[in-house]
């Protein structure tokens, strides 16, 4: 018989070594994010935790509680990332897991749930409507950089050279560089009109994870240009977020970006790099298509109460139109100051 139960915190760490050790895990199913997301965010997370009779961990369910005065209230397992949901070691528990966390979400009287899911299941969630317009863009590293630059062809190579004859230097790091990058990660997100998280977030997770994440940032004429944030787990490294400053595009300032991270994953025995996220046929998956990365698709499962509807929370919903260009007008401090009290409503 399988139980399920809230995680206890003493059993954090019996649940981060069934995490290791499930092959479809990301970073993103560890226990520290149940108190990084608490803290940087005031979500409430659900920890879902399945036990058979012996008091083996046989699956793990992690789920935040978005409380939001933007959405209203919901849950996303998980949120602020592209990998989450269930972890089990059959259907059956698979089920008792969503079972739970649907009896939760009865409870709280959330308006959906959201499992972000990278394999379409054959539990109940496949009785839920499921969204498959992303995809999470994925690439086989080769096993030198010099093997990349062939792959990637002659036009792509001089892009890369530009910046170097322009005078671009880089650096890797962690907490150290974080000022450089939060300084173009938030110019950038302001011409974007997308509101930023703060920096305390970045921080926390620098420090929470300092074996699974790092900074790259490229400066050009003495000031940071471009930069990206990098986490990797088992064989794989992912860049959740890039930024680069638009006056700096005209030297494909990105594209060296791009080569010194690919080129340090490669060099530190990586075998995928996940360049995150994308529409087909957006510009971003085009330029990710470019580097030899192929689509990985994104099954993105709702629950819905009896009679209610999958929202449409997407950015480019024309109803944000307004708001986004509002945003891009905004002096930089402001979104600085009112932008992580906003995103922490966005899943």
């Amino acid at each position: 018989m399988i139980s399920v139960s809230i995680l206890p915190p003493d059993e954090f760490a019996a649940w981060d070594k069934y995490v290791s050790d499930h092959p479809l895990s990301s970073l993103y199913h560890k226990s520290d994010w149940l108190s990084l997301i608490e803290a940087s965010f005031g979500q409430k997370a659900y920890y879902f935790i399945a036990k058979n009779t012996d008091d083996t961990i046989v699956g793990v369910l992690p789920i935040i509680n978005l409380d939001s005065w933007l959405f209203g209230n919901y849950m996303v397992s998980m949120p602020y990332f592209n990998y989450g949901s269930v972890l089990a070691d059959s259907v059956a528990v698979e089920n008792q897991l969503i079972s739970a966390a649907i009896e939760a979400a009865q409870q709280n009287k959330v308006s959906h749930i959201q499992f972000r899911a990278i394999e379409s299941a054959e539990s109940l969630l496949k009785t839920m409507p499921v969204s498959t317009q992303k995809v999470n863009m994925i690439l086989d590293l080769p096993e030198t950089p010099e093997l990349l630059g062939k792959a990637i062809g002659s036009k792509r190579r001089s892009q890369i050279k530009r910046p170097i004859r322009e005078g671009v230097s880089h650096k890797f790091g962690g907490v150290e560089l974080l000022e450089d990058f939060y300084e173009v990660f938030c110019l950038n997100m302001r011409d974007l009109g997308t509101p930023v998280y703060s920096k305390t977030f970045f921080k926390a997770i620098l420090e929470t994870f300092p074996d699974n994440s790092l900074l790259c940032v490229v400066y050009w004429q003495g000031k940071p240009v471009s930069t990206g944030f990098l986490m990797h787990y088992k064989d794989r490294m992912e860049i959740p977020w890039a930024s680069t400053v638009r006056y700096a595009n005209r030297i494909s300032v990105n594209m060296y970006l791009y080569w010194q991270i690919l080129s340090y994953a490669i060099e530190n025995d990586f075998k995928q790099f996940d360049f995150g996220r994308s529409t087909v046929d957006a510009g971003t998956y085009k330029f990710k298509k470019q580097w030899g990365a192929e689509p990985l698709q994104c099954y993105w499962y709702h629950w819905v109460p009896e009679g209610g509807e999958v929202p449409n929370l997407s950015p480019s919903s024309a109803k944000f139109d307004l708001a986004i260009k509002v945003w891009q007008k905004l002096p930089l401090w402001v979104t600085k100051m009112i932008g992580p009290p906003i995103v922490r409503n966005l899943p």
